[in-house]
C-alpha cells in the first residue's frame, strides 16, 4: 500500500512535468511513448519487483498473437488468452497464499492489462475485420483501422499514468493524446465563435486535478477513522446477530458498506487525477460551457450515493471497467448478455468464491429491478409527490440491495457468506425470485446492425 501510494504521487509529479515538458509541442510522439513506456516499467518492477515479470510476459503473448492472428479471430485468441493467464495468476495466489492479501499484489496491474488488451482486440476487429454497417455508433467510432506498431502497444498497455491503478481508455483515445489531438477532437465538436471566441481555447486541467486531489484527502481521512471503525466482519458476529433486531442489522449493513467505499474512492479519484495532470481525460464541454475532465472517471460518487435503481448504481460505480464489459462483452454476446457479463465480471475480478456469490446475485437483482421498473414506474409519474414518494423508496431499495449484494465480495469465503445470508433469511434473494415469477418481463433491447435490422423488418412484414 505505501508502494501504491508512493508511486501514484511520484507519478502525479512526473505527469504534470510530462505535460509541460514533453507536450505534444515540445516533443514527438516517439518520445512521448517511449517516456510513457519506461517510467511505467519503472513503476511495475518498483511496486511489484519480480512480480512484474507476470506483466510483461502477457503483453508479449499477446502482442505476437496481434500480429499473428488472423483478424477474424484475433479478439477471441486474445481473449482467451488474456483471461486464461489472469485467472491462471489469480489461482496460484490463492493456492500459495491461501486467501491473503498480498503485500506486492500484482493482480491489480494484470486485471488493468487484460482490459486494454480485450478492448485493443475488439476494436481491431471492428476496424479490419467487420463491416460500417454492422457496427453500433460507438463501435464505429472507436475502431482501429489499422495493426499498431510496438512502441504504440508498449505505450497504450504499459504507460507510467495508468499502470499502477488503470483506468483502461480506448486505444484511439490514447493515441490521440500521444500525438496532441486528444483535447482539439473534443473542442472542435463546439461553435466556440457563438459563444466569442476568435479561436480554440486551450483547457487547463490543473483545476480539475486540485478538486480531484481534495476528494482523494477526504477519502484517505474516512479511510484511516471508518473502515477501521466498522468492520464487515462484525455483521456476522454471532453475538451482533442474536442479540440485534433485524432492521438494526440492516442498517448497520449499510454503515459498513459506506465504510468500506472511501479506499475505492481514493485510489480511483488518485489515478484519474494522474492522467489529467498528463493533459489526459479532457471530455469536452458541459451544458453550462465548463470544461469537462472525466472521461477517464471510475465513479461519480454523487450518483452512486443518491441512486435509484440497480443500472444507475452500477453505471455510475468502476465505470470504466462497466464500459469494458459492455464493449468485450455485453455488445458480442449471441445469448444472455446480462448473465455472460456478470459471470465475465466475476472471472475477472478473481476466483474467490465471494465475488461469485456477489455477481451471481447481481444477475437476479438486476432482472427483477428491471422487471419492477418496466412495471410499476410509470404508475407514480403523474403526480410530483408520488414520483417523490417512489423515488426514496427505490432509493432505500437500491442501496440496501446493493449493500446486500456486495457483502460477500468483501468477504471473499464460502462460509461468512452462507452466515451472512443466513442472517439476512435471504430475503433479497427471495424477493427478487418473487418478482420475477409474478411480473412479467420485457425482452432487452439489443443493436441490430442494418443487415439484421433489415432481415428483422423483413421477417416481421411476412408474418
Amino acid at each position: 500500500q505505501i508502494n501504491f501510494v508512493a508511486c501514484q504521487l511520484f507519478a502525479l509529479l512526473a505527469a504534470f512535468w510530462f505535460r509541460v515538458y514533453l507536450g505534444p509541442s515540445h516533443a514527438s510522439s516517439a518520445v512521448r511513448h517511449a517516456f510513457a513506456t519506461l517510467f511505467g516499467i519503472y513503476f511495475a518492477v518498483f511496486c511489484f519487483g519480480w512480480y512484474s515479470i507476470h506483466l510483461f510476459v502477457l503483453v508479449v503473448m499477446n502482442y505476437g498473437i496481434m500480429n499473428m492472428a488472423s483478424i477474424p479471430n484475433i479478439h477471441r485468441y486474445s481473449f482467451v488468452v488474456a483471461m486464461g493467464y489472469l485467472t491462471l495468476c489469480h489461482v496460484s495466489r490463492i493456492y500459495i497464499f491461501h486467501y491473503g492479501i498480498l503485500t506486492t499484489d500484482f493482480s491489480g496491474p494484470l486485471m488493468i492489462i487484460t482490459q486494454k488488451i480485450t478492448t485493443l482486440a475488439c476494436q481491431l476487429h471492428d476496424g479490419i475485420g467487420r463491416q460500417a454497417e454492422e457496427l453500433t455508433a460507438e463501435q464505429n467510432r472507436l475502431a482501429v483501422k489499422t495493426r499498431p506498431s510496438l512502441l504504440e502497444y508498449l505505450s497504450y498497455l504499459l504507460n507510467f499514468m495508468s499502470i499502477i491503478a488503470g483506468p483502461c481508455s480506448n486505444y484511439k483515445d490514447y493515441i490521440a493524446f500521444i500525438e496532441g489531438r486528444h483535447v482539439h477532437m473534443k473542442l472542435l465538436e463546439v461553435n466556440w465563435k457563438q459563444k466569442g471566441y476568435d479561436r480554440l481555447p486551450d483547457p487547463s486541467p490543473t483545476g480539475a486535478v486540485m478538486y480531484k486531489l481534495c476528494i482523494t484527502l477526504v477519502s484517505l481521512i474516512l479511510f484511516l477513522t471508518l473502515t477501521k471503525n466498522f468492520p464487515m466482519a462484525y455483521i456476522i458476529d454471532d453475538e451482533f446477530i442474536d442479540k440485534t433486531p433485524f432492521l438494526s442489522r440492516l442498517v448497520y449493513l449499510y454503515i459498513v458498506t459506506q465504510a468500506a467505499k472511501p479506499k475505492y474512492y481514493f485510489a480511483w479519484t488518485l489515478a484519474d487525477a494522474v492522467n489529467n495532470a498528463a493533459g489526459y481525460g479532457f471530455s469536452g464541454v458541459d451544458e453550462k460551457g465548463a470544461f469537462r475532465w472525466d472521461l477517464l472517471s471510475n465513479l461519480n460518487i454523487w450518483n452512486i450515493e443518491t441512486a435509484t435503481s440497480f443500472k444507475m448504481y452500477i453505471e455510475n460505480w468502476n465505470i470504466q471497467t462497466a464500459a469494458w464489459l459492455k464493449r468485450v462483452c455485453y455488445d458480442r454476446a449471441p445469448w444472455y448478455p446480462t448473465a455472460l457479463t456478470f459471470v465475465l465480471s466475476a472471472l475477472w475480478h478473481g476466483i474467490y468464491p465471494g465475488y461469485y456469490f456477489t455477481f451471481l446475485t447481481g444477475i437476479l437483482i438486476t432482472l427483477a429491478a428491471r422487471a419492477i421498473r418496466n412495471n410499476c414506474r410509470q404508475y407514480f409519474l403523474w403526480s410530483v409527490p408520488l414520483k417523490i414518494a417512489y423515488d426514496i423508496v427505490t432509493w432505500v431499495a437500491t442501496q440496501l440491495a446493493v449493500c446486500y449484494t456486495v457483502a460477500p465480495f468483501v468477504m471473499l469465503a464460502v462460509e461468512p457468506t452462507i452466515k451472512f445470508y443466513k442472517s439476512m433469511y435471504f430475503h433479497v434473494h427471495i424477493l427478487s425470485i418473487l418478482v420475477l415469477l409474478v411480473l412479467p418481463t420485457r425482452p432487452q433491447a439489443r443493436f441490430l446492425g442494418k443487415p439484421q435490422l433489415q432481415a428483422a423488418q423483413n421477417s416481421v412484414k411476412s408474418k
